[in-house]
């Protein structure tokens, strides 16, 4: 279930209550719909309830209680409860996990993109590597608008905000725009092997500058990264490390990428469903995979190595006191690393898949790409947590379970919504890195 699925729920759970007299209020147009704040408060909460309240004359937990009521049940929702004031914070049944990587694995390229519905029946990894140059978007390019752009800025800006239109179903020249944004620009390819020359050289000399020192993906992200109002700060040179966002997020795609190929030559795919728990410290298996060798006497072979370390315990009895006045100072630190830590892991990153097409209309809506790119930078962030906790691969001698095929989907989803972020910026998807 998507946040804006489950905002129709609220929403027809509201007209439900006003028609039958439940409640005195204006049905409003949209219920937001957003991840809680603090962990522990299900997987996603609304205000509604406390917007409603005035209007309706009664208590804001009242009107909470109303709706509770209506949505406990519908599909897709295991839990409603009222927090505080009058939140409504829903917890989501298992099925709609599996459903919404489905519904991303179904859609592949459309997830999140109405201008490319018609590819939704091809496999999401089908168009991961295709250079934008070669998107369902790029129709929208027109050469005109090279001489209408004033700045490297203005240019690219203006050509993801095209792609993003149409992925969000903006219909072409739209008259309530807040803007006067100029057509998008038509930038050079990405590939590497190209000089990097415009086609057109009318293209702003920032942008041409820009794009011959820092090649075609690092230039376009770095001007769509900032806010509006911010200034654009770019490197002297493109970073391939860790402190780069942009390097993240494609090393990301190209991480799930590898995860699949290593999958395909253990012979097993993807298959949505229940990823199981989390790995323990020290014991990097799935353990209904480890308990069912060990059932069966698979795992005997492993015993003869404890007793084996024994023998290493006495040297290293005198160091224990040296250390033991660490440990206090490290143990309110505890709790945060255990079940709670996973879980957050997870709910996450399935809250950050779910929320892709309603990152795309905000941008959309409030002419700002740089929502998609933080979009892209938090999903790759919770992808590696995500990957840290639940390893889609099997480790050593396990053979691939049902947990290792949930867990290959999830990352594939995860896959498909980097990699058709990226291509609505105009930036490549990498299948390696």
């Amino acid at each position: 279930m998507t946040p804006a699925e489950l905002s129709g729920t609220v929403l027809r759970s509201v007209r439900g209550a006003v028609e039958e007299q439940e409640l005195s209020v204006a049905v409003p147009a949209r219920i937001v719909v957003q991840p809680p704040p603090r962990p522990g408060c299900g997987d996603y909460a609304s205000n509604v309830a406390l917007q409603l309240a005035k209007p309706a004359g009664r208590p804001a937990r009242e009107v909470a209680e109303i709706l509770r009521k209506r949505l406990a049940g519908s599909p897709g929702i295991a839990r409603v409860e009222i927090a505080g004031p009058g939140f409504l914070n829903f917890t989501l049944g298992d099925d709609a996990q599996v459903a919404l990587v489905r519904q991303v694995l179904a859609q592949g390229a459309g997830y999140g993109d109405r201008s490319a519905a018609e590819a939704a029946a091809v496999a999401p990894t089908s168009a991961d590597a295709v250079s934008p140059a070669h998107s369902p978007a790029d129709s929208l390019s027109r050469p005109t608008a090279v001489a209408a752009a004033r700045s490297a800025r203005e240019a690219v800006v203006a050509e993801a905000l095209a792609r993003i239109d149409a992925a969000a179903g903006v219909p072409d020249g739209r008259q309530d725009r807040a803007d006067t944004r100029p057509a998008p620009a038509p930038l050079p390819p990405n590939d590497p092997a190209d000089p990097l020359v415009p086609s057109d050289a009318l293209a702003p000399a920032d942008l041409l500058d820009l794009l011959r020192r820092l090649g075609s993906d690092e230039a376009r992200w770095v001007l769509l990264r900032p806010a509006a109002h911010d200034p654009v700060r770019a490197p002297e040179r493109p970073v391939q490390r860790e402190s780069n966002p942009r390097f993240r997020v494609q090393y990301a795609h190209a991480r799930v990428r590898a995860l699949l190929r290593n999958a395909g030559e253990l012979g097993f795919s993807g298959e949505p469903g229940d990823v199981g728990p989390p790995v323990t410290e020290g014991f990097p298996e799935v353990p209904d995979e480890a308990s069912r060798r060990s059932a069966s006497g698979g795992g005997a072979s492993r015993l003869p190595d404890a007793p084996a370390r024994l023998p290493d315990a006495p040297a290293r009895l005198p160091d224990t006191p040296a250390r033991l006045p660490d440990t206090p100072a490290r143990l309110p630190d505890t709790p945060a690393r255990l079940p709670d830590a996973p879980a957050r892991a997870l709910q996450g990153f399935l809250a950050l898949l779910a929320a892709y097409p309603s990152a795309v209309e905000a941008a959309a809506r409030l002419r700002a790409p740089d929502r998609v790119v933080r979009h892209l930078e938090a999903t790759a962030d919770a992808f590696f947590r995500w990957h840290d906790e639940f390893p889609p691969l099997p480790v050593g001698e396990q053979k691939p379970s049902a947990v290792h095929r949930a867990r290959l989907a999830l990352a594939e989803a995860g896959g498909t919504v980097l990699a058709n972020g990226l291509r609505l910026l105009g930036i490549s998807a990498p299948e390696h890195l």
